[in-house]
């Protein structure tokens, strides 16, 4: 349950540069004040007081930035007793008119503050429903999970994956759909929502991908739209059979995974590429299987097309299939922290695409069973 606290805790978040930046109004009203009792009238910095509550405006509640209005204006008057011509009555004036419509835009302020958090809780949960948290294991699979929104405010996009415990192994999907906004975030939801029936009851990854391609197809044709032509996802399926030894792929146009056998990094480019989800119409529904070998000791990385996108400011691209060769043996959390510390360093700190990442290794111990406390869900 959120309280009345957090949510003022998140509005307010004090500490280092965001500390200062609260305490500017006062800073500003202290300068301004301490210059017009020590400089010469003629340069009348009181004129300048009407400045600190518009300035708490801006990140101030209501009466913080009244009070502050009031202190300026008691500066003005005891100026006065000082000074006989600074035009008090027209400074004074000015500082009540600038406060009550600082007070007033404070005001609106909040209240968007808090509809906006409120709708960012909503975001939230459905991120939860969308893209939920993955064990840290599956059988004998060690398997994490990584989503970066390109805009800090972001908490959904088109970028979706899943990965599932099924009578035939362990079933994974990643994917990626053209464009941006509502849109997108429908269509990524209408083919994880079908993943996730279809990875338990189809027997081969070619039934999963066309019931894939049948739910985007359907959703896309229920939301018609200028761009409907242009509107598919690129999707990657994966399985790993019980007992491991080699995993399964279905690339639908998507980035090829990256694969580490023995110390060396493999692009794991399709034999034959597959159509993209709502693309079968028109170039063939001919989906082909790659089968590679995953053994204990290696380690899969899969991934959309905003890992390879991203460009330092150089417009270089990220060069993963050398920076995967350089990370060596480490476990899928590692590698995805590592991950993301090096495209965020890359970059300058700054996305513009989303990106999500899936990073699995074979384990040699005996599986977890369901309610084990090592099958927790990481946090992110």
């Amino acid at each position: 349950m959120i309280t009345l606290g957090r949510l003022r805790r998140r509005r307010f978040p004090y500490g280092g540069r965001w500390e200062a930046a609260l305490l500017s109004p006062v800073i500003l009203t202290v300068l301004i004040a301490g210059l017009a009792f020590s400089t010469p009238r003629e340069i009348a910095f009181s004129r300048l007081l009407p400045a600190a509550p518009a300035l708490a405006a801006a990140m101030w509640p209501v009466l913080p930035t009244i009070l502050l209005g009031a202190f300026c204006l008691l500066i003005m008057i005891s100026l006065s007793f000082f000074y006989t011509d600074l035009g008090t009555p027209y400074t004074g004036a000015a500082i009540v008119a600038v406060t009550l419509a600082a007070a007033y835009t404070s005001h609106h302020r909040l209240q968007r503050e808090e509809t906006l958090f409120h709708i960012r809780l909503v975001a939230d949960a459905a991120q939860k429903v969308l893209l939920r948290p993955l064990p840290a294991r599956i059988n004998d699979i060690e398997i994490e999970s990584l989503y970066l929104a390109a805009q800090e405010e972001a908490r959904i996009g088109g970028d979706f994956y899943e990965a599932a415990d099924t009578p035939y192994g362990v079933r994974l999907l990643i994917g990626d759909v053209r464009g941006k906004g509502l849109s997108a975030v429908g269509a990524a939801s209408a083919v994880i929502s079908s993943f996730r029936e279809a990875a338990y009851d189809e027997p081969d990854l070619r039934s999963i991908t066309r019931r894939l391609e049948t739910s985007i197809t359907r959703h896309i044709a229920a939301f018609p739209g200028p761009d409907l032509p242009e509107r598919f996802a690129t999707a990657l399926i994966a399985e790993v059979p019980r007992g491991g030894g080699h995993v399964r792929l279905i690339n639908c146009g998507h980035p090829p995974p990256l694969l580490v056998h023995h110390g060396e990094t493999r692009v794991l480019e399709p034999s034959i590429p597959s159509p993209p989800l709502n693309l079968a119409t028109l170039i063939g529904d001919t989906y082909c299987v790659d089968t590679v070998a995953f053994a204990p000791g290696d380690q899969l990385l899969l991934y959309t097309d905003g890992v390879t996108e991203t460009r330092d400011r150089a417009g270089e691209f990220f060069p993963l299939p050398e920076w995967m060769g350089q990370q060596g043996l480490m476990s899928p959390r590692e590698l995805l922290d590592r991950l993301h510390r090096d495209l965020l360093q890359y970059s300058g700190g700054r996305l513009d695409d989303d990106i999500a990442a899936l990073a699995l290794r074979p384990n040699t111990r005996a599986p977890i069973r369901p309610g084990s406390d090592n099958n927790k869900a990481p946090g992110l």
